[in-house]
């Protein structure tokens, strides 16, 4: 089976290479794909065609999107046949919501301020990425992002590019328990309000990917059809 793996904010595949690894060990032929996250004129609609090329003429792959990747993920569902669509730690939207509008619609602010103060942390702290993002990823996968730090543009989330309608395919939430950027209890709110899903949880940040890949390859390999 195919499985097409969208990166999130900064759009490199290099985040998904662990999981990616123990897919093909499966059996699969997984594809990781790079965005042109770094271009300002780029937003979801040129993020989709990046993702469509890379998948070129495989036949209904099973489609994760990751955090941003979500909203690409999306689109590719209404763009070819697809298996199933998944979202990790995902910003999940509503048709007619764009990416820039999300936020503040879902309450995804007060919602990280509101988990960091049950934690114990301080919410008004300055945004240090190794606390937020990386702190359950092994060490030397951390000193290994260094070389993978992509800035991330402002195009996907000025366009006023919005998904059309959702795609009529199965679909599935992951969500990390100890994410502190998307809560698990703010992503089992949307997922429920959105969805009219119940998330599958697994141990872990949000960085699913690099810090839980194989727990996560299997939970994938799960979705495929028999």
């Amino acid at each position: 089976m195919t499985i097409l793996l969208i990166p999130g904010a900064g759009g490199e595949a290099w985040i998904w290479h662990r999981v990616e690894a123990e897919l093909v060990a499966m059996g699969h032929d997984a594809i990781s794909v790079d965005l042109p996250a770094d271009v300002e004129a780029a937003g979801i609609e040129e993020y989709a065609e990046f993702a469509l090329s890379a998948v070129s003429s495989r036949r209904e792959p099973l489609v994760v999107g990751h955090s941003l990747g979500s909203f690409t993920a999306a689109l590719v569902c209404l763009q070819i046949p697809t298996t199933a669509l998944v979202f990790v730690n995902g910003m999940i939207p509503l048709p007619g919501e764009t990416p820039g509008e999300w936020w503040e619609a879902t309450g995804q602010a007060e919602a990280k301020v509101a988990n960091d103060r049950r934690d114990g942390r301080d919410p008004d702290a300055d945004f240090d990425p190794m606390d937020i993002f990386f702190h359950d990823v092994p060490a030397d996968i951390t000193l290994d992002a260094g070389g993978h730090n992509s800035l991330q543009s402002n195009g996907p989330f000025a366009s006023p590019w919005a998904l059309p309608t959702w795609p009529d395919i199965p679909t599935h939430v992951i969500v990390g328990r100890d994410d502190r950027f998307f809560p698990a209890e703010f992503q089992t709110r949307i997922s429920k309000d959105r969805l009219g899903t119940t998330p599958e949880f697994l141990d872990g940040g949000h960085l699913l990917p690099l810090s839980r890949p194989v727990e996560l390859a299997t939970l994938l390999d799960s979705h495929l059809p028999l």
